[in-house]
């Protein structure tokens, strides 16, 4: 599987993981480290080719899709979820399977900047479906954000992620719907 665009990952590990998984070059961040030289060679690759994404699925992970969505705007993104990039040495991408990754990358979410983007009022949502509060808050939003490929959220950044990918209000409530279901039965 050859990829076009330069795969932003944390460290070496993960550049090594994903070379066995695709045909890619890889951007380093050293981790959360990330500094100006890396944020231009970032901007260049998304000039040139095109940037993906790909963190791990922790708080600095996090932490450096934030920055470079403030700083290089149009860059896709790969989430992989937490449990795919768990081993007994640790989490993230270094430790997920060929097949995750492939997975992830495959999955790709494109921020749409080429249209004039609504934002949604999601507030009301996320308390109709229970992902505010509650004991089961959290195991739905991390439901959610991994069927609709967007990796797990706090509350607060649901929303912005919701709005960032342009997610539809009926595929949010179907798969809300879904997951609530499957709760029942369990």
């Amino acid at each position: 599987m050859r990829i076009n665009e330069v795969i932003v990952v944390e460290g070496k590990d993960d550049t090594v993981r994903i070379k066995l998984a695709v045909d890619a070059e890889t951007i380093e961040t050293n981790g959360s480290a990330i500094n100006d030289e890396t944020i231009r060679q970032i901007k260049h690759a998304q000039e040139k080719r095109g940037v993906i994404v790909f963190t791990d699925p922790d708080y600095p992970g996090e932490r450096i899709r934030r920055i470079i969505d403030e700083r290089v705007p149009g860059c896709k993104h790969a989430f992989l979820q937490k449990e795919k990039a768990k081993s007994h040495n640790g989490l993230g991408v270094e430790h997920a399977s060929v097949e995750d990754i492939q997975e992830a990358l495959g999955a790709v979410h494109r921020i749409r900047e080429d249209i004039e983007t609504v934002e949604v009022n999601w507030k009301p949502y996320l308390i109709k479906y229970g992902l505010i509060g509650g004991q089961a808050a959290k195991s739905r939003r991390k439901l959610l954000g991994d069927r609709l490929r967007i990796g797990y959220a706090n509350a607060k950044q649901l929303e912005k992620r919701l709005n960032m990918f342009q997610i539809d209000v009926r595929l949010f409530e179907s798969t809300m719907k879904e997951i609530i279901a499957e709760e029942n039965l369990g």
